[in-house]
């Protein structure tokens, strides 16, 4: 079913599809989209936000962590504040709409309320983050950290490939890097946080919906796996009296597929995989591979951890190879609210569609703002699931319809 969108939404999602088109421009590669942190493409595309943001009726500031917030006042001095964004930093080659159509989606909702001279029980921030994606410094989450209050100052010595700290960049950038830890907002004074985002998968595409309402951003456990075999002549050991860590390896990145078998909701991947010597006449004498595990229950992802790393030790010890794991990474889910969720859901069937609910594979910067307060996200469908990729597509008739959706769920969204 297909939203017959009101007249007035048709104007305002055809000007954010172009405000994309123009917001791509920023980039460091010609014909490619590559928009870093604290980069010079960062700032054209902050100033360029920032005027979008003015013109809508909010008054604007660039914080020490370089997040760029709109502020439209509440209807009164005192009212608390909702929080509305995304982040306008991309991944290498990029596509158009991963971050950025939360923020340009943000601006529109904001416009929409100027234009009718609506104030709300709440105040609105549209943020801006810098540095969602991580690509330039081996840190992440640096905006939506600190305005959690949850910013590690180490993190400032964090240096990219050319060895510049993360410091000095903000220094560079005119911002002041011992400000950051003191980005922290209050609480008691913050409704929540709410972030429009395109899936990055083909659920909603098979549903043919062109929006869904967030319940989870998954929790993650990523490891690193060394299997120490022997490694010998590939036509002279007899397959009986051989050590193989690359034969091991094949086994448990099958097991690691079968565990996704105990629960719908959890997925698990091998994304990387080497043996070595790594030759076509050697036997593999050690191998090493990545695995991925992640689900929106953190208790089902434990326990599927728990049951992998004993089926990997019985393979280990059946073949005779030596086996040691290591986490790399630990990522809680962040399960949005409730309230926030049925606010989502009346919002979406009010405009004639199906609510559907799912929840988020990927990352966001709802992972460090639930430090802070309750979150929600409304995804996009997007063309094939594809993002971080060139080919991110969207269809225009489906951003109007997540901004008549975001400014019914606004109007709806109680001041406590």
């Amino acid at each position: 079913m297909r939203l017959a969108l009101a007249t007035s939404a048709i104007p305002s999602g055809v000007r954010a599809m172009a405000r994309l088109d123009e917001l791509a421009i920023c980039s460091a590669e010609e014909g490619a989209l590559t928009r870093l942190y604290l980069t010079p493409e960062h700032a054209a595309a902050i100033a360029l936000v920032k005027g979008w943001m003015e013109e809508a009726g909010m008054s604007t500031q660039l914080d020490a962590a370089a997040t760029l917030i709109g502020h439209y006042p509440g209807a009164t001095p005192d009212a608390p504040v909702l929080i509305l964004g995304s982040h306008i930093d991309t991944v290498r080659n990029a596509g158009r709409y991963d971050g950025n159509l939360g923020v340009i989606v943000a601006i529109e909702a904001v416009a929409a309320l100027h234009r009718a001279g609506e104030k709300l029980p709440f105040a609105i921030d549209v943020v801006a983050f810098g540095d969602e994606e991580g690509v330039r410094f081996p840190v992440t989450l640096t905006g939506s950290r600190s305005l959690a209050g949850t910013f590690l100052s180490g993190n400032l010595d964090a240096t990219d490939k050319a060895g510049t700290s993360l410091r000095q960049a903000l220094i560079d950038f005119g911002c002041d890097p011992d400000a950051v830890s003191r980005l922290g907002r209050d609480p008691r004074r913050t409704l929540g946080y709410v972030e429009v985002h395109i899936e990055q998968g083909p659920v909603l595409e098979a549903e043919d919906l062109p929006v869904g309402v967030v319940t989870a951003i998954n929790g993650a456990s990523r490891f690193k796996v060394e299997l120490t075999g022997k490694a010998g002549h590939a036509g002279t050991v007899p397959m009986g009296l051989r050590l193989d860590a690359g034969a091991a390896a094949a086994e448990m990145i099958l097991a690691t597929e079968l565990i996704t078998t105990t629960s719908g909701d959890l997925v698990a991947t091998v994304g990387a995989c080497e043996f070595r010597p790594g030759a076509v006449n050697v036997i593999p004498g050690s191998a090493h591979f990545s695995v991925d595990i992640r689900s929106p229950d953190d208790n089902i992802r434990n326990a599927a951890v728990t049951e992998l790393t004993a089926r990997f030790e019985a393979i280990a010890a059946r073949r005779g190879v030596a086996f040691a794991i290591q986490k790399t990474y630990d990522e809680p889910a962040a399960r949005c609210d409730d309230g926030l969720i049925e606010t989502f859901e009346a919002a979406v069937a009010a405009t004639g569609l199906k609510p559907l609910r799912l929840s988020s594979g990927a990352g966001h910067d709802g992972l460090a703002m639930i430090s802070l307060c309750p979150i929600a996200m409304l995804f996009l469908r997007c063309k094939g699931g594809v993002s971080h990729n060139p080919a991110e597509a969207v269809l225009t008739e489906d951003v109007g319809a997540a901004l008549e959706v975001l400014i019914d769920f606004l109007k709806r969204l109680p001041a406590s």
